[in-house]
């Protein structure tokens, strides 16, 4: 009977250490996500420093600015390089969880962007969320498999410009 007593503990100890060390797992990606695209961002205002303008996008998210002729799809998790050979990302990040990150210019003069990923934690302070506290995403940005809910933006435009935010 003691015997049984202290497997059960011990299981129910197990399960709460893995479920923290999961949660703990969403978190790191997460924070790593946020850094990724600020780190894009970064290579983003570099990029519009040397030609007076952001890169293209495709539609399906990607920047297009990469050799032989600036409007090469740049992959993420590999290099983003221009025509040039000015190298302003050694690797364009891809997202650690599998997904992907979006990427969008606005307008014509390509003035602005935006950036989004799709963060795992529903209930970090930087998802969008309703009246009710619901998380929220940008109808119609696709992060991979999922809707994306997290976005940052040029300093002269808001990741919110032109989107529509729905409840999961």
């Amino acid at each position: 009977m003691e015997l049984l007593i202290v497997m059960v503990l011990l299981g129910i100890l197990v399960g709460l250490g893995l479920t923290s060390f999961r949660g703990s797992q969403v978190k790191s990606r997460d924070s790593r996500r946020k850094a990724e695209l600020r780190q894009i961002s970064l290579a983003l205002e570099a990029y519009f420093n040397d030609k007076g303008k952001y890169p293209n996008d495709d539609a399906a998210g990607k920047i297009k600015g990469c050799t032989p002729d600036d409007n090469t799809v740049c992959n993420w998790g590999e290099e983003f390089k221009d025509m040039n050979s000015t190298l302003y990302m050694i690797t364009l990040p891809a997202d650690p969880g599998g997904l992907s990150y979006y990427y969008d210019v606005l307008g014509s003069s390509n003035a602005q962007y935006q950036l989004y990923a799709r963060l795992e934690n529903t209930l970090d302070s930087d998802v969008n969320k309703d009246e009710g506290n619901n998380p929220q995403v940008y109808s119609g940005l696709a992060c991979g498999a999922k809707t994306c809910n997290y976005g940052i933006a040029s300093t002269n435009t808001s990741a919110d410009t032109g989107r529509t935010l729905a409840t999961e």
